[in-house]
């Protein structure tokens, strides 16, 4: 943590040239991180709400709300995805930084979540304008939003740590956390509600990590209720250890590194 705090200025510069060398060259510039996620939400919108024609009740059985319960859980996907998809990249797409023994590179991670951090922030935004826009308020509970993803940018942490070391000694990594990324797509209650699942399964639903999440940034957000305390101590305890262990386990064989890169 103290190495964290020690170079904050050096993990603030490097988020923001991540975030500006994302779209470096192109024409619409930083325009594209507002338009991609409405992009996808007209996608996603378009097929399961026109085509498949799924529907969250009664209250909500029209696409406006369809689309806004969509986007809700799609942008908690989108973080860790991001996360995870960029994870085995981190040391292998560094490999001058390994060899400098005074560069910290757990800080790679911290730089790469940062960035995923400040996509979450812009889709949000859109999200807020858009139920104002259309349901004319936005609910009091939204101020306890940032409690709820906090433990989401935690486990990201951890995994990120665990996922970007194995991949140097594992280059077949890269090609799981692809195939999970989209596996959680579809087994996260995104385009379906968690009353969807048969009721015997629901628990096992709950050990994906977006579950939880998801659950709750709908409360918040959309239902205008408070979080549930309980389940989300929890999570929030078991997202700490997952963090200090992949932090654990990324200095642990951070020194192995530069024998194979």
């Amino acid at each position: 943590m103290q190495s964290w705090w020690r170079n904050r200025y050096l993990i603030g510069q490097m988020i923001k040239r991540e975030v500006l060398e994302r779209y470096k060259g192109s024409v619409f510039g930083l325009i594209w991180s507002f338009a991609h996620p409405l992009l996808m939400l007209m996608v996603y919108m378009f097929v399961f709400g026109v085509v498949f024609k799924m529907r969250w009740g009664v209250e909500q059985d029209n696409n406006v709300q369809f689309a806004i319960v969509l986007f809700a859980g799609l942008i908690v996907h989108a973080l860790f995805s991001e996360c995870l998809i960029r994870a085995p990249s981190l040391i292998l797409s560094n490999r001058h930084f390994v060899k400098k023994v005074v560069f910290p590179l757990e800080t790679l991670v911290i730089v790469s979540t940062g960035t995923a951090l400040f996509h979450l922030i812009v889709s949000v935004g859109i999200l807020l304008l858009f139920f104002l826009f259309t349901q004319f308020t936005i609910h009091w509970t939204v101020i306890f939003l940032p409690v709820v993803l906090l433990p989401l940018l935690m486990i990201s942490m951890g995994v990120s740590w665990f996922v970007a070391s194995m991949a140097v000694f594992l280059r077949d990594v890269a090609q799981v956390v692809g195939i999970l990324s989209t596996v959680l797509l579809f087994l996260s209650p995104i385009f379906y509600p968690l009353t969807a699942v048969p009721e015997a399964l629901r628990p096992y639903m709950y050990l994906n990590p977006l579950t939880l999440i998801i659950e709750q940034v709908r409360k918040v957000v959309i239902w205008g209720e408070v979080p549930e305390w309980g389940p989300l101590t929890v999570y929030f305890v078991i997202s700490l250890v997952i963090m200090w262990c992949g932090y654990w386990w990324f200095q642990r064989t951070r020194n192995a590194f530069v024998d194979v890169v």
